[in-house]
């Protein structure tokens, strides 16, 4: 029989669609006489269970939403792509379907939610990145379970998976301090994110355990995102003022390569006359001459990380508030030279 309905393995076995909806999702409540003549049925007609199938019982859609904004699901750097694949891998390990949508970054009162969310057909919610304050309090609405991921909502309780960027940007400034830079910029944008906020405090800590005070002429945190043009702009006003900086961090990959295309374009070589670490790994060796130190972040991991913690959340019917915090760690590559 082609395309076996749930309707075909009740009638085959003589029992009610409730009752083999029972079966499909293992009810106590069944006999194993029943059971096994529903068994019987599903295996002789080669039936594979719907999502609906399994949701009569379970009252689950087996669905979870994974929301980003626009401008992070269009952007070069593949950052959040790499979350969304680790949560989309660890989602067929456990049966369970992704639903992705993004969202415009200036969301307003009158824009409408995600369709999923209207419709309530996901069990939970994994939000990727930053955004807007009033998407997150009209989600709240809901009373569904949601995970962040690289980013938490100021004074709310949330479940999170994050980045060590406090400890990155301790990483990324001490390996340059140890490769002998004294004049060390720090350029960022969006400074106001958690993430990019925390990897410029770790480096002014980096800075006061090596014993070097902070100059504010070495600082640039005035783009409005960390992306390739703004680090080139970004490169552009601190040098202009500065003519002795001798390495610099940027808070993520793309705005190191925009860094490094302005050095380039004043006829500055890499590293030889400036050092340049980035943060994110996501920037392919082959892409940027020379290949970019950084600080790799397990961006698939903490995909997986944010799929275990809602489906979790999900399966238990418990609010709970949850953070897990991923490890970094230095990849030195050929941008960074001793002094």
């Amino acid at each position: 029989m082609a395309n076996p309905t749930i309707k075909d393995v009740a009638k085959a076995a003589n029992v009610s669609i409730a009752t083999v909806s029972l079966v499909i999702h293992n009810h106590k409540r069944i006999s194993m006489e029943t059971k096994q003549k529903v068994l019987d049925a599903i295996t002789a007609l080669n039936y594979h269970p719907s999502r609906s199938a399994r949701g009569l019982v379970s009252r689950k859609t087996g669905n979870i939403g994974f929301i980003l904004t626009h401008d992070h699901f269009l952007r070069t750097e593949p950052f959040y792509t790499q979350i969304f694949m680790g949560t989309e891998f660890e989602a067929r390990e456990n049966e369970l379907y992704v639903l992705l949508t993004t969202i415009d970054s200036n969301f307003h009162e009158g824009d409408s939610l995600p369709r999923f969310i209207l419709e309530r057909n996901v069990d939970g919610m994994i939000i990727a990145g930053k955004v807007p304050s009033l998407l997150i309090d009209k989600l709240s609405n809901y009373n569904i379970p949601i995970v962040f991921v690289d980013y938490s909502p100021s004074n709310k309780k949330v479940s999170i998976v994050a980045v060590d960027n406090l400890h990155g940007g301790m990483l990324a400034t001490q390996h340059l301090v140890e490769l002998g830079h004294k004049k060390i910029a720090f350029i960022g944008g969006d400074i106001e994110h958690p993430s990019i906020n925390d990897r410029f405090n770790g480096y002014k800590l980096a800075l006061e355990k090596a014993s070097m005070s902070l100059n504010e002429r070495l600082i640039n945190t005035e783009e409005d995102y960390p992306a390739r043009i703004n680090g080139y702009n970004a490169a552009k006003k601190i040098f202009s003022i500065n003519k002795d900086i001798s390495a610099v961090f940027a808070c993520n990959d793309a705005m190191a390569v925009g860094v490094i295309q302005y050095l380039k374009d004043i006829g500055k070589q890499i590293p030889n006359d400036i050092s340049v670490i980035g943060f994110d790994d996501v920037v392919s060796e082959n892409s940027v001459n020379p290949p970019l130190s950084t600080i790799r972040v397990p961006k698939m991991e903490m995909g997986v990380e944010a799929m275990r913690l809602i489906s979790s959340l999900v399966k238990d019917h418990k609010k709970i508030h949850k953070k897990i915090l991923v490890n970094v760690e230095l990849v030195v590559r050929q941008s960074t030279k001793k002094l």
